[in-house]
C-alpha cells in the first residue's frame, strides 16, 4: 500500500496543465554538444511531466533528438510535415514517378527530414503545417535553430499579440543562444515598435525544467489587437480545421 501511495504522489507531483507542447527546432544539430543535450533534456522533461510532443516531423538534427527522447519515454509524438517533404513511396505505387525518380526524391527528402517517429500528419503546405501544430498544442517552445525555427517562433508570438491565442511561448536559451534575439526585442520595445506589455508574451530560461515551470506559471497580460472570440468566429466562417486558438 505504501509503495502504491508513493507512486501515486510522484505521478501527481509530475503532472502538468499541458497535454501537448509544440517544439520548434531545426534539422541541424548545431556545433555545440550542449544544443543536442538540451534537446534530449527537453524531451525527457516532457516525458517526466506526462506531456506529449508536437513538432515539425523528421528525425534529423534537434528535431530527431527530441522526438526520439519523447517517443522512447512512452509519450505520444505528433509530427506535422508537408507532403512535399514526406517519403515519396506513394508516388511510385501510384505511378506518378519512376523508380529512378523515386531514388532521387527519396535521397533529397531523407537529407531534409529523415523518418518521422510516432503519428504523422501530412499537410498541404508550410502555412497549414504551422496552423496544425498550433491547433494541437497548449504551449510553444523554441530550441536553438535557424530561419525556419525563428519564423515559426515569431509567427506564434504575433498570433498571441493579435489575440488569436493565449498560449505561452518560451525560448530554451541554451548557452545564451537567444541573447541577441532577446536584446533585439528589448530594443524594439525601447524604440516603440513593440509595446511593453507585448514583451511579456515570450518567456525564456536556460534549462528545460526552468522553462516548463515558467510556462506553467504564465498568465497573459498583454494588450490584444482583437478578442480571441472574434478570431474564432472568423475562423469558423472559413474552416474549423485550422482553428489555432483551441
Amino acid at each position: 500500500m505504501e509503495i502504491i501511495e508513493t507512486t501515486t504522489l510522484q505521478q501527481q507531483s509530475m503532472s502538468s496543465k499541458f497535454k501537448r507542447i509544440c517544439v520548434f527546432c531545426g534539422s541541424s544539430q548545431g556545433k555545440k554538444t550542449s544544443y543536442q543535450v538540451a534537446a534530449i533534456d527537453l524531451g525527457n522533461e516532457l516525458v517526466s511531466r506526462n506531456i506529449d510532443l508536437v513538432y515539425g516531423g523528421g528525425s534529423i538534427g534537434l528535431m530527431g533528438l527530441i522526438s526520439q527522447a519523447v517517443h522512447d519515454g512512452g509519450r505520444h509524438v505528433i509530427g506535422v510535415i508537408p507532403k512535399t517533404l514526406m517519403r515519396p513511396e506513394a508516388s511510385v505505387s501510384q505511378g506518378f514517378c519512376s523508380s529512378d525518380e523515386y531514388i532521387i526524391a527519396l535521397s533529397t527528402v531523407c537529407l531534409l527530414t529523415g523518418e518521422t517517429v510516432g503519428e504523422v500528419k501530412a499537410v498541404a503546405d508550410m502555412h497549414q503545417r504551422k496552423a496544425e501544430m498550433a491547433k494541437h498544442s497548449d504551449a510553444f517552445i523554441a530550441l536553438p535553430g535557424g530561419y525556419g525555427t525563428l519564423e515559426e517562433l515569431l509567427e506564434v508570438i504575433t498570433w498571441a499579440q493579435l489575440g488569436i491565442h493565449d498560449k505561452p511561448v518560451g525560448l530554451l536559451n541554451v548557452d545564451g543562444y537567444y541573447n541577441s534575439l532577446l536584446s533585439f526585442i528589448d530594443k524594439a520595445v525601447e524604440e516603440g515598435f513593440i509595446s511593453p506589455s507585448a514583451r511579456n508574451i515570450i518567456v525564456s530560461a536556460p534549462t528545460a525544467k526552468e522553462l516548463v515551470k515558467k510556462l506553467e506559471e504564465y498568465v497573459p497580460c498583454h494588450e490584444r489587437v482583437a478578442s480571441k472570440l472574434s478570431w474564432e468566429i472568423e475562423q469558423l466562417g472559413h474552416s474549423q480545421n485550422h482553428d489555432i486558438s483551441r
